[in-house]
């Protein structure tokens, strides 16, 4: 396990990139100074111990010693000890609708995005919790292993999008039962599923899966992405003026299903939630996994880390010496040598 002790320091790097192209343009108004004096072939001959390229080695040295020197500052430490750690959490698995429906915008800017958005600020939240993530259409896959591995759960989160599932549709039953399998198997309480959709469910028998899972005590909560009276779906990147049709040809309106998410809800034991412009209900469910009893869960992880800014340093520093003992002139003894070209 590699990290940084300290990772503010490592904004610095934007610096490098500025006196690139700080020095580039230096180097074009050098360029054109020199010219306006005459021919380069006769300058070059009554200049002969002058480098062109030299300068151009040194500033890259110099910028690939300040690199290592800001790495160094961060302080770069890597783990060296794993061990076991128990904490008291809950486990929590979202089902996350990836139909083309949640590209709806009467959530904005829409449906799946306003999600996203949500289930971000959740994982701020949690400290000992273990969460996973499912993604379903026609069909239901697991994005993401149960985990408290939070910074990981972001990454995975920020990919999905409504063409990471190939089939259409709304099978939210399959999104329980994949994840009633997700949870782990030596803990039989403390768990909670929280499904997030539109609640057009065409593919499945969604009630009967959230009963199965409250009868192995896992409560399965809702929150409904979507307004009743519903809207058009955008195609694509296409903008609003082009928005999905049916076979007559009439545009299709996407309409928030409060009875089914809300049977769902009942039939696990768990609440639902409408989401609108303002909330979408996941902190209030928050609120309810955090009355939940909480077991103890065991999780690896590095106990102890070991510095190594020394040789991020030690490389600066003999970058630094490299860059001091180049001369931007050619050394008469060694003009014989062209390491560096002109």
């Amino acid at each position: 396990m590699f990290q940084f002790a300290n990772r503010e320091y490592l904004y610095a790097l934007l610096i490098i990139p500025a006196l690139v192209m700080i020095f580039i343009i230096a180097w074009q108004m050098r360029k054109r100074a020199i010219k306006n004096f005459g021919d380069m072939k006769i300058i070059k001959v009554l200049m002969e111990d002058v480098s062109l390229l030299r300068p151009i080695w040194k500033f890259g040295i110099a910028m690939l010693a300040m690199g290592f020197l800001i790495l160094g500052i961060a302080g770069p430490q890597r783990g060296s000890k794993l061990k076991e750690v128990k904490r008291k959490g809950v486990e929590l698995v979202i089902c996350l609708d990836v139909s083309n429906s949640m590209l709806a915008e009467d959530i904005q800017p829409n449906r799946l995005e306003r999600s996203k958005r949500a289930i971000s600020k959740l994982l701020d939240e949690l400290q000992n919790d273990k969460i996973g993530l499912i993604i379903f259409a026609g069909e239901a896959y697991v994005q993401l292993p149960i985990t408290t591995d939070y910074a990981a759960a972001k990454m995975f989160l920020s990919t999905v999008n409504t063409q990471v599932v190939p089939t259409q549709g709304t099978a939210i039953g399959a999104a329980i039962e994949l994840a009633m399998k997700s949870f782990t198997t030596d803990i039989e309480k403390n768990k909670a599923i929280i499904i997030i959709t539109d609640g057009e469910n065409h593919e499945d028998d969604a009630i009967a899966k959230a009963q199965e899972a409250a009868d192995k005590g896992i409560i399965v909560h809702t929150i409904g992405m979507g307004l009743p009276k519903g809207a058009p779906i955008p195609i694509g990147n296409s903008g609003r003026s082009n928005f999905r049709t049916d076979r007559t040809g009439q545009i299709v309106i996407s309409k928030l299903d409060e009875t089914m998410l809300q049977q769902i809800a009942s039939a696990g034991q768990g609440k639902y939630i409408r989401a609108n412009n303002s909330q979408t209900g996941l902190n209030k469910l928050f609120e309810e996994i955090n009355r939940m009893e909480q077991s103890e869960i065991e999780s690896t992880a590095y106990s102890e880390y070991e510095d190594r800014f020394q040789y991020f340093i030690g490389v600066a520093l003999l970058l630094l010496f490299l860059e001091f003992v180049i001369l931007e002139r050619k050394n008469k003894y060694f003009k014989g040598i062209r390491l560096f070209g002109n």
